[in-house]
């Protein structure tokens, strides 16, 4: 009973640190991740606030787990929501900064703790965020790897939101290069202790060969 309440606070912890992470990094105003600037995109097009975008954006992708045969958790479901009112209440409350030293240091906290959130959602083993689903699923049902099939879906997102006008920028490239070591050193720093959460299949259920950790 404790495990499970601990996993549940560790997991709404980490995604409402999540949307913090890329308020801070929207505020930064040097570029975001592939998706943000996907959302932020259309956001600026449809005159909805990013946060409420992500969340519309977040019901589509699952919407794309239909034919990989890919059941959402707990998890799942609560990262659309929780990331997206995150996102949005963070904005309301962190203003806009134009001196380039504090917008450099919101994009290095930003990404820290975009790591650290990762780590904490993770490890509470309650089902992988729907962005991530999709490719490992999409990598097991078409056979291709993991790596080929993450790029090549976030070089796609982030070539639509640039379009759109999405910020790319110095802030994309520093974060494609260090959020996956940063998210692995707080995926071991927080599975110290904690008992591990089952594999999940993409395409069967538990105990299969797509984990959540091979999305990050």
């Amino acid at each position: 009973m404790w495990s499970w309440i601990r996993r549940l606070v560790q997991l709404y912890v980490g995604l409402w640190l999540y949307g913090a992470s890329a308020a801070m990094q929207v505020r930064a105003g040097l570029g975001l991740d592939p998706w943000d600037v996907l959302h932020q995109g259309l956001a600026n097009r449809v005159h909805l606030a990013i946060g409420t975008v992500s969340i519309l954006v977040g019901v589509v992708v699952l919407l794309g787990w239909i034919p990989i045969r890919q059941l959402p958790g707990l998890g799942t479901v609560s990262n659309v929501v929780m990331v997206g009112l995150s996102l949005n209440l963070t904005l309301e409350v962190l203003p806009a900064q134009h001196a380039l030293p504090v917008r450099y240091a919101l994009l290095a906290g930003g990404i820290l703790l975009c790591g650290l959130a990762t780590g904490l959602y993770i490890t509470a083993g309650l089902g992988p965020g729907p962005r991530d689903g999709l490719m490992t699923g999409w990598a097991a049902r078409t056979g291709v790897s993991l790596r080929l099939t993450r790029t090549i879906i976030e070089l796609s997102v982030l070539a639509v939101g640039w379009l759109l006008g999405g910020t790319v920028g110095i802030g994309t490239v520093v974060f494609a290069l260090a959020i996956g070591p940063i998210a692995q050193f707080f995926l071991r720093l927080l599975g110290h202790g904690v008992p591990p959460a089952p594999a999940v299949n993409v395409r069967h259920g538990p105990a299969g060969p797509f984990t959540e950790q091979e999305a990050i």
